[in-house]
């Protein structure tokens, strides 16, 4: 016994030590088990979070990632369908299209021992914001914030406001972390939706905000707003390189080459280009050199593009004031636009999509290079002849002197909604300030008509101001009804109106929506 003891001893101590190790390497493997359950190759689009709103009355698609060959199940409401991941790893499901609803949903994706659910979806209107810094322009800056947070909390309006890589860096070269996120994968850090709050709105895009809330109000439908805008950014960045490519006229903003050399662009914006990628040498690029928020095609490639398999109702569009510094850049804006418009409903197979925009406000040739201006804002009011569908919200009455940045993003949000109220959802009221119809001339009387000009009137008790014969001198003009009369021996060639970079125009409809800046041509 003696001697037989201590090897029956050593025996158990053997035998707890590998049970013990045993039960530690099954718990290990439980635990990685389950961490391979809660980390399955399925993924969703990041579009895809708790609290978004998705588009009513189209299919909804629900899009996403996973290992080659895995099957899965989505469920949204009461609506379920099965997918199979494709050879290159992408899946996608289709609801049919439903009518809004206020009632909150869940869209859940199972995949094996894997459950990723969405709670709190709503179905109602998506509107994409974008454009530079006027759109980008947060609510925490927007002269209103203080009383507006009273009235913050709207559970119909959610948002999502994903960062570009490189928001408010400016002249400077970027970081290591910066540079990392200048591909498409990463450049806008998509974010959770979330429900519209005091705390939650203060970074939202205040023109965004305030168009939501304008179209909750009358309608009751949720309002989902995705803002994609870059400050800075030229339109060139938001259109895709195949298209400008296939364009005989703007191929050369595309052609092989380092775009920050490439004349066919805005000058400014290769400068900030420079100042911030320029010299890296090894920077992320392809045959149009290194990757920035200001490359042609771009944020097209980043943002839009991605977004491409879901519906959305339309977009809301405030850019242009870095187009707007040179001459052939300010000729060639209008087509670049167009472009851009048909570029967009082709993709998204709606030739009627809603697309409404905001035209440039007032500045002084001071302290910005803004001589161009009335031309740029004239020409954002005749493309609305040429895009059906479409709206301009104008703004040249709230613009700051010496700031490219007008803090009023409340009458441009509200005046944007009006567009979409009345076209989109049936709503009858003035959709727009006075724009000019026909202008005629007899016997030294020069008579002009205009659209909504219900109650015009001028915005302040004193005489109309803004009217001119040759773009300089202003002239005399008197309202008389719903139009516009002025005196003069001889008959000009043109008729302008708000001609000057920073104007003080005055003239306004009785709902005191101000006129556009125009030129038209006397018969």
């Amino acid at each position: 016994m003696y001697m037989i003891t201590p090897a029956i001893t050593s025996l158990k101590s053997l035998t707890m030590k590998l049970i013990n190790q045993t039960k530690t390497l099954l718990l290990i493997l439980l635990i990685l088990s389950g961490a391979t359950g809660l980390h399955s190759t399925v993924r969703l689009h990041p579009i895809f979070t708790d609290h978004m709103v998705v588009q009513r009355n189209k299919p909804l698609k629900v899009w996403g990632t996973g290992t080659s060959g895995e099957r899965l199940e989505v469920s949204f409401g009461k609506f379920k369908r099965s997918a199979q991941v494709s050879a290159d790893s992408v899946w996608q499901v289709i609801f049919p299209a439903q009518h809004y609803n206020t009632t909150p949903l869940t869209i859940k994706v199972k995949a094996g021992q894997q459950t990723l659910r969405l709670e709190d979806i709503l179905i109602g209107d998506v509107w994409i914001c974008s454009g530079q810094s006027n759109m980008e322009f947060p609510m925490m800056r927007e002269m209103h914030v203080k009383a507006e947070k009273k009235e913050a909390a709207q559970p119909l309006i959610r948002f999502t406001n994903p960062p570009p890589a490189g928001r408010y860096v400016y002249g400077v070269a970027y970081t290591d972390s910066l540079n990392r996120r200048m591909n498409t994968r990463d450049f806008y850090q998509w974010e959770q939706w979330h429900r519209c709050d005091s705390i939650s709105f203060l970074p939202l895009s205040a023109v965004g905000y305030y168009f939501a809330k304008s179209v909750v109000r009358h309608t009751g439908i949720p309002i989902g707003i995705i803002n994609l805008a870059i400050g800075g950014a030229p339109i060139e960045t938001f259109i895709s390189r195949e298209s400008m490519a296939a364009s005989p006229q703007f191929a050369a903003k595309v052609k092989p080459g380092n775009w920050l050399d490439n004349e066919a662009l805005p000058e400014w914006t290769r400068t900030r280009g420079r100042q911030n990628v320029g010299s890296n040498p090894a920077a992320a690029g392809d045959d149009l050199g290194p990757n920035h928020a200001y490359k042609p095609g771009f944020a097209f490639d980043a943002g839009i593009k991605s977004l491409m398999p879901m519906a959305v109702k339309g977009f809301l569009w405030y850019q242009g004031e870095s187009n707007s510094l040179e001459k052939p850049r300010v000729d060639e804006y209008p087509d670049l636009f167009r472009l851009m418009v048909s570029s967009y409903r082709t993709a998204w197979n709606n030739r009627m999509m809603p697309f409404y925009w905001v035209q440039l406000s007032s500045i002084d040739t001071v302290s910005y290079q803004s001589r161009f201006w009335p031309q740029f804002r004239d020409d954002q009011r005749r493309v609305m002849d040429d895009i059906s569908h479409s709206g301009m919200a104008v703004c040249s009455d709230i613009g700051f002197r010496n700031d490219v940045h007008p803090t009023n993003k409340k009458a441009v949000g509200e005046r944007l909604a009006r567009l979409a109220l009345t076209q989109d959802y049936a709503f009858r009221m003035v959709p727009s300030g006075p724009l000019p119809a026909r202008v005629t001339y007899r016997q030294g009387v020069l008579t002009l008509k205009l659209h909504y000009a219900r109650g015009l009137k001028t915005s302040e008790k004193g005489d109309v101001r803004g009217f001119s014969l040759d773009g300089k001198t202003e002239c005399r003009a008197i309202i008389r009804k719903d139009k516009i009369v002025i005196f003069t021996a001889e008959k000009p060639e043109y008729l302008y109106y708000g001609w000057k970079p920073f104007s003080d125009a005055n003239l306004v409809n009785g709902d005191d929506l101000p006129a556009s800046t125009f030129r038209v041509k006397a018969p």
